[in-house]
């Protein structure tokens, strides 16, 4: 059963109708011509791929942020959080995790608390790699407050093929470390930005894993991490 399990992923229901459109073109493909029919076949294969939804298992520990996504560290830099959160000009440490096509594009809560503010800003699509996707394309952000008062900011982040950013929160709402939250479609961005003194605990290149791997400790006095290329 559980190696089952491993196999058989599930799927996130907003995947579902996507993935119908992709098999009623296959099939109509595969009536005009039956190698398109085919093709047709592996971009349904792909589409299945894509909207994966995998359990996670995330760390129980008061304190620990998470990261809300699968995907690259890109960059770890000081930057002000998004002006519509009214978090003030202060620069604050931002760690950015680029979603490939190929990355599990659920997002997770990265830390639990109270949501205390949500603010969606309409925006640009440029590529989700650039510095310049942070403050010009679309996104949804959104701020956690936890039981001792600290605010953890995270933003879903569009990119050049991305449209579609879902966010299922609403402020007020208490949340868990770790549990699912929203998607975006296609390619994407995640950004978390860190209360100030907290170091983080991944380096720029690292893959992350949403929901398990974990980006600082707000408990820890513990020095940023370097990293060795192999």
């Amino acid at each position: 059963m559980d190696m089952l399990k491993f196999v058989i992923v599930p799927i996130n229901r907003e995947g579902h109708v996507f993935i119908g459109a992709f098999l009623i073109a296959s099939f109509i493909l595969g009536i005009l011509w039956a190698p398109l029919g085919w093709l047709g076949v592996i971009a349904t294969c792909w589409c299945v791929y894509f909207f994966r939804d995998p359990e996670r298992t995330t760390p129980d520990k008061a304190g620990l942020v998470v990261s809300p996504a699968d995907g690259m560290v890109t960059s770890i830099e000081e930057a002000t959080p998004p002006i519509e959160l009214d978090m003030g000009d202060e620069a604050l440490t931002r760690i950015s995790i680029f979603l490939s096509v190929f990355n599990v594009h659920v997002n997770r809560v990265p830390i639990g608390g109270t949501v205390t503010t949500l603010e969606y800003h309409p925006g640009k699509f440029f590529n989700a790699t650039l510095d310049k996707a942070s403050e010009e394309n679309e996104r949804q952000s959104a701020v956690v407050t936890t039981e001792d008062g600290k605010k953890i900011a995270f933003v879903q982040i569009a990119g050049l093929i991305a449209r579609r950013i879902v966010c299922n929160l609403n402020e007020k709402q208490t949340v868990k470390t770790g549990e699912r939250y929203g998607i975006i479609r296609f390619g994407s961005r995640a950004d978390v930005y860190l209360p100030k003194g907290v170091n983080p605990l991944v380096i720029e290149g690292q893959q992350a894993v949403g929901g398990e791997t974990v980006l600082a400790d707000l408990n820890s006095k513990e020095d940023a991490r370097t990293g060795i290329k192999h």
